[in-house]
């Protein structure tokens, strides 16, 4: 069994700490003696967990002043009528999502389930990223069923917006019917993509939205940069 190296146990600790609210953005943070101390390691062992932790966006260094917490991780609520545009400009930030490619192909028999298409039909899958203030929160892959949403390919690649793709498509509102909420370790393509190391966790979630009639207009995957955000569950939107 492959043991933790220590600097990243030492990094996950340290992430923890600010993830439970123990620093607050913007605070500094103890010095390298003060944790080489506390965990009974030498300095450079503390400063390649700084390294990571820097790498990572959870904190920012100062020359000759230390170590300074970043922006604590966006609370994002996961309700029936939750979308993303909005949920963080009500929250104070700038979203941002950007299409990274779209493709037609037949369903596979996943898509067939998922979407209630049938086998020969044509679905359209959109890969997309999102960002938060700038800093990228989630990378995304959604499946449509063509054969319903026709046009949606490319009212993705002018809107950019689910929403506004899927109103020019007839679909003027949708809800979240079922979501599934995992772990994964981000692989060298997901690490670039959310600016984070190979191998950092990841938040995954599948879900499935579906419009005022019932049938699914959309199966979509997501994997989260994990110390950017919080996924809670928004009963009072579900």
């Amino acid at each position: 069994m492959t043991k933790t190296p220590l600097w990243q146990s030492i990094a996950d600790a340290i992430r923890q700490s600010i993830s439970n609210g123990e620093y607050v953005e913007g605070q500094k943070l103890p010095t390298e003696a003060a944790y080489a101390k506390r965990f009974g390691v030498n300095r450079h062992t503390i400063r390649h967990a700084m390294w990571h932790l820097l790498e990572d966006g959870v904190v920012h260094s100062r020359r000759g002043a230390g170590y300074f917490v970043l922006a604590p991780p966006l609370d994002y609520p996961i309700g029936e009528r939750v979308r993303f545009h909005n949920n963080l400009i009500a929250a104070g930030h700038t979203p941002k999502r950007e299409v990274l490619s779209i493709e037609t192909r037949k369903a596979t028999r996943a898509d067939m389930g998922r979407l209630k298409v049938n086998e020969g039909d044509l679905i359209c899958v959109c890969h997309g990223r999102s960002f938060s203030d700038g800093a990228p929160l989630l990378i995304a892959e959604s499946h449509f069923p063509l054969v319903r949403l026709v046009g949606i390919d490319k009212a993705l690649m002018v809107q950019g917006s689910i929403t506004v793709a899927l109103r020019e498509c007839g679909v003027e509102d949708y809800v979240r019917h079922s979501t599934r909420v995992s772990a994964s370790l981000a692989n060298a393509t997901q690490a670039a993509q959310l600016r984070v190391r190979e191998g950092a966790p990841l938040l995954y979630t599948t879900s499935i939205n579906v419009d005022t009639t019932g049938f699914p207009v959309e199966y979509g995957q997501a994997w989260f940069a994990s110390e950017r955000v919080t996924i809670t569950l928004d009963h009072a939107n579900s």
